[in-house]
């Protein structure tokens, strides 16, 4: 397995695939870093040697803010929404959706689980 980024790369399968395991790399930003290492995208990646694979890192490292450092600055930045109490701030802190869907009915997942409200049964007054 090639470790790029922190990240094992998986061996069978194509390049373009394999390097979205890191977290920050999509389809898109794959195959613009293929193109520029000049490494063809249907290569798998057990087929790579050494160079390639410094070549791969040297790009990524250089050019892209990948796993820790992008997980850190989206954190960061959600915390400064919260600090400065703007709406999608207020949103964060609330565990709602920051992105204006409704929430009459779904958004469960930011939400959590339902929290029943128990309805008091009503004594009849007999005499």
């Amino acid at each position: 397995m090639a470790r790029i980024a922190g990240v094992d790369i998986p061996r069978e399968k194509r390049l373009v695939v394999a390097l979205t395991y890191i977290y920050g790399i999509g389809h898109a930003t794959a195959r613009k870093i293929l193109q520029e290492a000049g490494i063809a995208d249907t290569l798998r990646t057990k087929a790579l040697n050494d160079a390639q694979i410094n070549v791969l890192r040297g790009i990524i490292e250089k050019k892209l803010t990948v796993e820790g450092d992008l997980r850190r600055n989206v954190q960061m930045d959600i915390k400064r929404l919260m600090e400065i109490g703007c709406y999608r701030g207020q949103r964060h802190r609330k565990g709602l959706p920051a992105r204006g869907q409704r929430t009459r009915t779904n958004s469960r997942t930011r939400k959590g689980p339902r929290r029943t409200v128990a309805a008091s049964k009503k004594v009849a007054n007999v005499k």
